[in-house]
């Protein structure tokens, strides 16, 4: 029989470490062993984490409605609109209501009904000629601008453009309760 080599190192008279050919091959399986286990962790760690790391996706644009619809109104006009939303792995279809308003220069605007200050939905009131946030008291102006109460901001108004004679709208939300309009989706 083949005896098998011993290699010491004496360090310090303490330790003695024998490395031989066995737990030499048996250390070099486990390293590789674990170099393959951590390649094939990555796609999976990828895979599950996607979500926390994947930004959302923009929104389409939502049709409004036809331009002649707007042509006259001096008072917002509420609208509903239909929007899908990238988030992760899942697709969401939400429901959300704007109002298309004129600005200070006359030219249509699309507000946000989203209150800045805490996220509660803004309705028009007819009778005072302003929007009136129900759960704080936040009163807006019918361009949106702030007028009192505890908003940071005037109401968000929302990119628009006009395709094939209809009025279209990319929703968007914002931080609340911040002074300046900062984009989350």
């Amino acid at each position: 029989m083949e005896q098998e080599r011993h290699t010491e190192i004496v360090a310090g008279n303490r330790d003695v470490i024998v490395i031989n050919r066995r737990s030499f091959f048996g250390t070099l399986v486990a390293i590789g062993s674990a170099g393959m286990g951590a390649f094939l962790a990555i796609p999976v760690l990828r895979y599950v984490l996607y979500p926390l790391y994947a930004k959302a996706a923009g929104t389409q644009w939502s049709d409004v409605g036809d331009m002649s619809e707007f042509t006259a109104d001096k008072a917002p006009v509420r609208k509903t609109i239909t929007f899908a939303q990238r988030d992760g792995w899942r697709e969401v279809v939400s429901a959300q209501s704007v109002y298309v308003t004129r600005n200070a220069a006359g030219q249509l605007e699309v507000l946000s009904s989203i209150c800045p200050h805490l996220g509660c939905s803004v309705s028009w009131q007819k009778a005072q000629n302003d929007f009136l946030c129900p759960c704080h008291g936040s009163v807006f102006e019918p361009d949106g601008k702030y007028v009192s109460g505890p908003a940071p901001r005037g109401m968000d108004p929302l990119p628009i453009r006009t395709k094939n004679g209809k009025l279209q709208v990319r929703f968007e939300y914002f931080r609340s309760n911040v002074p300046n309009q900062e984009k989350l989706s």
